[in-house]
């Protein structure tokens, strides 16, 4: 009997071995997960202000002004932000805005173009 070694959904570590019962665990972080229920698993959920999901490469809309530390001025509301990255953490959204650069934005700050 070999054992088949799959992809982890979480760090896409090629190492995942299988822990018995139909689970696997991904031995560089440690994430556990059923290979039949990686279709409902799709990693990271961002939802706007409004609610709407949103997902790589869309577009979004600042809903109100937003201070920059170490600039003279703030992000305007209504400014349209184009190819959005979505990231896991606080700031979940990296995106460069004219005038400003690379910066990353709250998905509670933006809403769906």
């Amino acid at each position: 009997m070999s054992e088949e070694m799959k992809q982890c959904p979480k760090c896409s570590s090629p190492y995942g071995y299988a822990s018995g019962d139909d689970t696997y665990v991904c031995p560089e972080c440690g994430n556990e997960w059923n290979p039949g229920e990686e279709e409902e698993e799709t990693g990271l959920k961002v939802i706007d202000a409004n609610g709407n999901v949103l997902q790589d490469g869309d577009s979004v809309v600042v809903i109100k002004d937003l201070p920059v530390k170490g600039a003279p001025k703030p992000v305007k509301a209504g400014t349209k932000v184009k190819n959005i990255r979505l990231t896991e953490g606080d700031h979940n959204i990296d995106c460069k805005i004219d005038g400003f650069g690379s910066m990353g934005l709250k998905s509670e700050f933006v809403r769906k173009a």
